[in-house]
């Protein structure tokens, strides 16, 4: 499947840049705050393409709801349940018991998601030991995990998060059921949905009506296969946890639900 990206124009680049000025936003800044590189930024304000999943992060930047000026789809972005379905990583297990949304967004979401984790162990693999997210200069994935546990997300982490979405993804071509038994594989399947949640929210979609019937809920699998809200609560709520609380990052990786 290729990747999806607004072709990039003089007109968006001045755009983007004007408003960054506007901002009184540095490059370095901008650039850190949509989680990409002074390189890459600079590239936008040259005219150059972006890739549809950074666009959030560019619109995060700079204050927009979506991005100005004459940015056209160099792809169809009418979704098309199709073009998911011969991808490596399509659930005929989320299809059937969930629908096609839930399997398009298990495509889309691992694959931005694995993307970004290899993004931010590439800057921590050339830093010393123990460094972590908190200090990497332009951090994809600070903004996505719990803030409570920042300073423990090292590049063993990032490793171990990498290996279980690898892992669902492994499991995915095979039908198999796709379960949570523990906090680390909760979290990997809701930062799945949430990095696939701006191309699905910003492609149009016409298809079946039962399909259309769910689109409005299509964020909610991952809460199906959960059987409750607790990651929510308890790690994107603003409560502190205290040690031995089951979702206290020492317990992540123990096998909690059945």
């Amino acid at each position: 499947m290729s990747q999806k990206s607004v072709k990039g124009s003089l007109e968006l680049a001045k755009s983007i840049k004007l408003r960054r000025n506007e901002l009184n936003l540095t490059i370095e800044e901008a650039a850190s705050k949509a989680g990409v590189g002074t390189k890459t930024w600079s590239r936008y304000e040259s005219g150059e393409s972006i890739r549809k999943d950074k666009c959030r992060g560019i619109c995060k930047a700079l204050n927009w709801h979506s991005l100005q000026g004459n940015g056209e789809a160099e792809t169809s972005n009418k979704l098309n349940f199709n073009e998911y379905r011969d991808h490596e990583a399509w659930s005929s297990y989320l299809m059937e018991r969930f629908g096609n949304f839930a399997a398009t967004s298990f495509v889309i979401g691992s694959d931005i998601l694995l993307d970004n984790l290899q993004e931010d162990m590439d800057e921590l693999s050339s830093m010393p030991r123990e460094s972590h997210i908190g200090q990497i200069g332009a951090s994809w994935m600070e903004s996505l995990l719990p803030a409570q546990f920042l300073m423990r997300y090292d590049y063993d982490f990032l490793y171990i998060l990498r290996t279980t979405v690898t892992q669902f993804r492994l499991q995915a071509p095979k039908g198999s059921p796709i379960i949570a038994h523990s906090v680390i594989e909760e979290l990997a399947l809701y930062l799945i949905m949430e990095e696939s949640r701006f191309l699905m929210e910003s492609m149009e979609f016409d298809g079946e009506q039962d399909d259309i019937d769910d689109y409005d809920s299509w964020d909610e699998w991952i809460f199906d296969i959960f059987d409750d809200m607790d990651l929510i609560t308890f790690l994107y709520s603003d409560i502190y946890l205290t040690d031995g609380h089951p979702y206290h990052f020492d317990c992540w990786l123990e096998r909690q639900f059945y």
